[in-house]
């Protein structure tokens, strides 16, 4: 039997629909939930497998469900980039850290930061989640935006095997290639 306690009550009228034990086919009953050591009022769900259930999870039918992002970035959370970055890695010689510098000319956030909102930071987004920085730089020419640089330090091995899986993926989206100087 599974219990999922204290689930909060949303009116004084629900507690009073809910003062008896109630059960749908078998499978569910509500109690009220009072904790002496506590002002919270919740109720209880008691779940109850039935043996004869007429379906039954197939796990021979059904695998797991794998989400695919396209790898992203973004300066504004919800509005993705367009302009492809030149982007300069340095690793140190035990290679416990590393720093990649992303450049970008004419980026389109310039186009539509008025729109959207300000530049919050530098995101990449993929499929294994959200690598961020707050390290942001826009460059101006005669008081017009023309490029940002945007750096994004990793401090660890782990951190930057994760940055360069989503470099490849990245890379592989927008057709850029990895050159060594």
């Amino acid at each position: 039997m599974a219990t999922l306690q204290s689930l909060a009550l949303a009116s004084t009228a629900s507690h009073s629909l809910l003062k008896q034990p109630r059960s749908l086919a078998g499978i569910l009953s509500w109690v009220v939930h009072r904790s002496a050591d506590s002002l919270f009022i919740g109720q209880s769900l008691h779940v109850v497998y039935s043996q004869l259930s007429s379906t039954r999870w197939n796990s021979k039918k059904f695998g797991p469900i794998t989400m695919m992002v396209k790898p992203t970035i973004q300066f504004i959370q919800g509005t993705d980039e367009q302009t492809i970055p030149d982007v300069r890695l340095t690793k140190s010689r035990d290679g416990t850290n590393g720093v990649a510098i992303f450049r970008f000319d004419q980026p389109s956030v310039f186009d539509s930061s008025g729109e959207v909102g300000e530049i919050t930071g530098f995101y990449m987004i993929d499929e294994e989640g959200v690598l961020q920085s707050v390290d942001v730089n826009a460059k101006f020419v005669n008081g017009k935006p023309a490029g940002i640089e945007a750096k994004y330090i990793m401090r660890s091995p782990r951190e930057w095997d994760r940055f360069m899986r989503f470099m490849e993926r990245y890379s592989n989206e927008n057709g850029l290639q990895f050159i060594k100087k």
